[in-house]
């Protein structure tokens, strides 16, 4: 499992942990039932402190994508992808909305605020 922290950016490590976990998860590099490394072995090989780590777990699995068992370790929970995507559409729906809600009040055109969009979803490919 490959996670890569980095400190240039605004988000916590713990959240940089989390997010990059839900993406493999999502995309199908993780599946159900397989299991995650533990706290320690992950906080040492990506440098960080197991606290870190232990918050980052805490959070996948409030969320539903991992499972974990004293004794046996972490696994990928048999989490529903196509609620998280729905979760997430439905979020950035929120912020959409807000977005035309502004442009339209201050008569920013829609092609400029497409344009606006495609950049900012373009930014990190």
């Amino acid at each position: 499992m490959d996670i890569v922290i980095s400190n240039n950016t605004g988000k916590p490590i713990y959240e940089q942990i989390t997010t990059q976990v839900k993406a493999m998860i999502i995309s199908g590099e993780l599946k159900a039932g397989d299991a995650i490394p533990s706290m320690r072995a992950l906080a040492k090989s990506i440098h960080v402190s197991v606290i870190t780590v232990q918050r980052a777990y805490e959070e996948l699995q409030r969320d539903g994508f991992i499972e974990t068992t004293v004794g046996r370790g972490s696994f990928v929970s048999a989490q529903n992808k196509e609620f998280y995507q729905e979760e997430q559409q439905r979020i950035a729906e929120e912020h959409l909305q807000i977005a035309a809600e502004i442009g339209r009040a201050n008569r920013i055109s829609l092609e400029k605020l497409k344009e606006l969009l495609a950049l900012f979803y373009l930014e990190d490919e």
